[in-house]
């Protein structure tokens, strides 16, 4: 029989620092979208409502629909360099639902726009991975100390995940120490 997750104190001030630290994330790579895709703002938008939350507005339905909409436009993107920015951009606009559950899995949600950031940008450099582990050197560097906080009362971010959950493990282990 499985026990339910314990709930993990959230702050709406918590939840502004993590979208806060995922729009600069998402921000970072957001050129690799737009030169595939100049006409699709939909990642920008994602980005844009992420920091609107994050510097005082509301959660709500903005939000979600702009979150989806960015992952639409990772569907549609010519690369795989540009399907990761715009995932950047979609977790962006998603950390604002980072859940009070005691689980591995919401780690993606305060770490995930800066692991997709990293990512992209290991993509566009021919699959350099040293260029992804400085996105997260510097990732950990924007992490400011309430971001920090919120990160450990989670547990460490699970396995799988490929190459994104590797970064996210990455980040999730330096900013732990």
């Amino acid at each position: 029989m499985a026990t339910e997750a314990s709930e993990v104190i959230l702050s709406k001030e918590d939840l502004r620092a993590v979208t806060a630290f995922a729009a600069e994330c998402a921000e970072a790579v957001l050129g690799v979208f737009e030169a595939d895709q100049p006409d699709d703002s939909r990642p920008r938008d994602a980005i844009g409502v992420a920091w609107d939350f994050a510097r005082g507005g509301e959660r709500g339905k903005s939000l979600r629909d702009a979150a989806w909409a960015a992952l639409k436009a990772a569907k549609g993107a010519d690369t795989e360099a540009a399907r990761e920015a715009a995932r950047a951009a979609m977790t962006a606009a998603s950390a604002a639902y980072l859940h009070p559950l005691a689980k591995a899995t919401q780690v993606k949600h305060i770490l995930g726009a800066g692991a997709f950031a990293a990512r992209a940008a290991e993509l566009v450099a021919g699959d350099d991975r040293t260029v992804g582990s400085e996105h997260i050197r510097q990732a950990v560097h924007r992490a400011t100390p309430t971001v920090v906080a919120v990160l450990k009362r989670f547990p460490a971010a699970p396995a799988g995940g490929g190459r994104v959950g590797e970064l996210i493990r990455m980040m999730d282990a330096d900013l732990r120490r």
